[in-house]
C-alpha cells in the first residue's frame, strides 16, 4: 500500500515487450527510503522486466509508478535518473573500451562541476579500483565489472539504486564480494532494489523481499519470513539451497 514513509511505489502495473502481451500481470511493489528489497522468482517470472519497467525502459500498459511522491510512470530513462534513481543491468554495464576513471566520470554526466570527491568516495567504498583507476574496464574479472557498474551508478548520489542480478555468471567467492558491496552501498542510506537469482543468500540480509510468479507478485514478507516461509522454500529456495 502507497504510504508518504514511502520512496518507490508500483501499483497494478501490466507491462510487456509487445503490445497487448503483458509479461507483468498487475505487480504491486513498494520501497521505503534507504530499504534493501529483493525480488526473486523462477525464470520468466517478470524480474528483470519490473526493474526495467520500474527505470522506464518499459512503459506499462495499465498501473502506476510513483518516484519520491511523484509519477514516473510515463518518464524516459534520462528523466528518471535526474529525479535520483539510477540503474545497473546485469550485462553491458560498463564502457570496456575506456578505463575504469572515465567509466566513472561518465556516470555523472547530468552532473556540473568538480568530480574528484565523487571519485574518492567510489575509490574509498572499492579500493581495488582505485589501484586500477588507469586500467580498461574491458579487462576486468566479473566481479570487479559489477563493482565498478555500482561505483558508476553511485557518482550520480542517487536515492535508489536498482541492481539487475548482480551475481549472475560469478563464482561463489565472486558473489560474496559483491553482496558485501551491496551492503556497505545501502548502509550508506541508499535504497536498493536487488533482482537476484541467488534467492536464499539475497533473502539473508535483505528488509525485505518479493517473491514473483508468472508476472505476479505471489509472497510478501521481510527477508527472514520469506526464508522461512514453507511454500517460497519448497517452490523457490530449493535449487539455491542445493548450490550453497
Amino acid at each position: 500500500m502507497a504510504t508518504a514513509e514511502n520512496l518507490l511505489v508500483v501499483n497494478d502495473v501490466h507491462a510487456g515487450y509487445i503490445k497487448d502481451l503483458n509479461i507483468l500481470q498487475g505487480i504491486n511493489f513498494r520501497i521505503a527510503p534507504g530499504e534493501l528489497v529483493v525480488v526473486i522468482g523462477p525464470n520468466g517470472a517478470g524480474k528483470s522486466t519490473l526493474a526495467k519497467t520500474i527505470f522506464g525502459l518499459l512503459t506499462p500498459n495499465q498501473g502506476s509508478i510513483t518516484f519520491k511522491g511523484k509519477s514516473i510512470t510515463d518518464l524516459r530513462p534520462n528523466q528518471i535518473v535526474q529525479r535520483g534513481m539510477c540503474y545497473v543491468p546485469q550485462i553491458q554495464n560498463v564502457f570496456a573500451n575506456l578505463s575504469i576513471e572515465e567509466n566513472l566520470e561518465m556516470g555523472a554526466f547530468v552532473r556540473s562541476g568538480s568530480l574528484e570527491n565523487l571519485k574518492e568516495q567510489i575509490y574509498t567504498m572499492f579500493p581495488v579500483l582505485k589501484q586500477r583507476r588507469k586500467q580498461r574496464a574491458g579487462t576486468l574479472s566479473g566481479g570487479e565489472r559489477q563493482m565498478l557498474a555500482m561505483g558508476r551508478a553511485l557518482m550520480l548520489d542517487p536515492d535508489l539504486l536498482v541492481l539487475d542480478e548482480p551475481s549472475a555468471a560469478l563464482s561463489p567467492i565472486l558473489v560474496a564480494s559483491v553482496f558485501e558491496q551491496i551492503k556497505a552501498v545501502n548502509q550508506l542510506g541508499k535504497a536498493i532494489m536487488l533482482v537476484e537469482q541467488n534467492a536464499k543468500k539475497a533473502l539473508e540480509f535483505a528488509d525485505r523481499g518479493y517473491v514473483l510468479e508468472s508476472g505476479c507478485d505471489r509472497f510478501e514478507g521481510t527477508g527472514q519470513d520469506l526464508l522461512t516461509n514453507p511454500k517460497v522454500g519448497e517452490l523457490y529456495l530449493g535449487a539455491a539451497y542445493k548450490e550453497t
